[in-house]
């Protein structure tokens, strides 16, 4: 649902945003309308030397010639007041990582507006991208929505659909999100501009994306292969699912789904199948095809065999399998 509307004025904007997805969307902005201030979150320790290093959306904006303000938290009354100071008639957030208080909510003239990588109301939260994959969803998108005091709860300015193939990675979908955002946010806009109304979220079909966890993305072999696969494609390239072998952290940043049938005797999940470095799963079995070991680069599957045996009936480690075979492993 995008509606077309004229162009708006230049109007003074405030841009809230952290990540690299933000960065095309402040990008965008600038080049239509006065962006007078950037928030973003503080610089943080990073890289080999933990020096402290700006956000990437800081980094555009000093490219940008644009002011910077990075505060820990949006509560205290004077960064309130330093904020209702900019006089913006809009504020535009995307995944800034900060909760904004009502006065904030409430100080432009035409409100605040979020860049939102899923079709609310499904995904709201911290990590719709890699959930939406994760979970094999056909569909994804962007949403244009006015905030209000909840969690991505706010009425829908705009909406645009973008299809997940089965081999979409997160990677992938970042970027094509990132870019349909920036073009978005341009056409909202200009909508709120000329009065454009907005739609509730529906009631029903309401899913979260709670932050990724630092263990989800272990490969339980006594998953289905289509699941695992989903990891696979959800965590890739950032943060990546994995396995482990002989205390070897083996990250999976590609893999291809084989149905059952294709090993007929597979044997326990978790068994190398083959010289390809296929592990049989509960159903089916996943073809691991670019693996990265600790401090190396990502390899395709053979070039990391001939570096690390993997042999065939190798058995790889299973969450909560024991040496014995449970009469419920190979059950979905």
């Amino acid at each position: 649902m995008t509606e077309s509307c004229p162009a708006s004025p230049r109007l003074p904007v405030v841009f809230m945003g952290t990540p690299d997805f933000a960065v095309a969307s402040l990008e965008a902005v600038s080049t239509r309308h006065e962006v007078v201030c950037v928030y973003s979150q503080p610089p943080r320790p990073a890289g080999r030397g933990h020096k402290e290093q700006p956000s990437q959306v800081h980094r555009s904006a000093d490219a940008l010639n644009i002011p910077v303000r990075t505060p820990t938290s949006l509560k205290p009354p004077d960064t309130q007041q330093a904020f209702a100071a900019r006089n913006a008639d809009i504020a535009v957030v995307a995944a800034s990582g900060l909760i904004l208080p009502a006065p904030l909510l409430e100080a432009p003239r035409l409100g605040c507006i979020n860049v939102h990588a899923s079709l609310l109301p499904r995904w709201r939260g911290a990590a719709p991208i890699h959930r939406a994959v994760m979970a094999g969803d056909p569909l994804t998108g962007i949403t244009i929505m006015r905030m209000d005091a909840g969690l991505d709860t706010g009425p829908i300015l705009m909406q645009e659909a973008v299809p997940i193939s089965p081999l979409t990675t997160s990677g992938a979908l970042h970027d094509v999100l990132a870019a349909l955002g920036a073009r978005l946010v341009l056409t909202a806009i200009d909508g709120l501009a000329a009065g454009l109304t907005t739609v509730p979220q529906p009631a029903d079909g309401v899913t979260y994306a709670t932050k990724l966890a630092k263990d989800e993305g272990r490969l339980d072999w006594n998953q289905p292969a289509a699941t695992l696969a989903n990891l696979v494609r959800g965590l890739s390239p950032w943060p990546g699912a994995w396995f482990e072998h002989d205390g070897t952290r083996v990250k999976v940043l590609e893999a291809v789904l084989l149905p059952g049938g294709t090993f007929p005797n597979a044997g326990l999940p978790g068994t190398i199948l083959d010289e390809r470095l296929t592990v049989a799963c509960c159903d089916g079995a996943l073809r691991l095809l670019v693996v990265q070991r600790p401090g190396k680069g990502p390899v395709a599957a053979e070039a990391f065999l001939r570096g690390y045996a993997l042999s065939r009936d190798t058995k790889l480690r299973v969450t909560g399998q024991t040496t014995q075979k449970s009469e419920n492993i190979n059950e979905c």
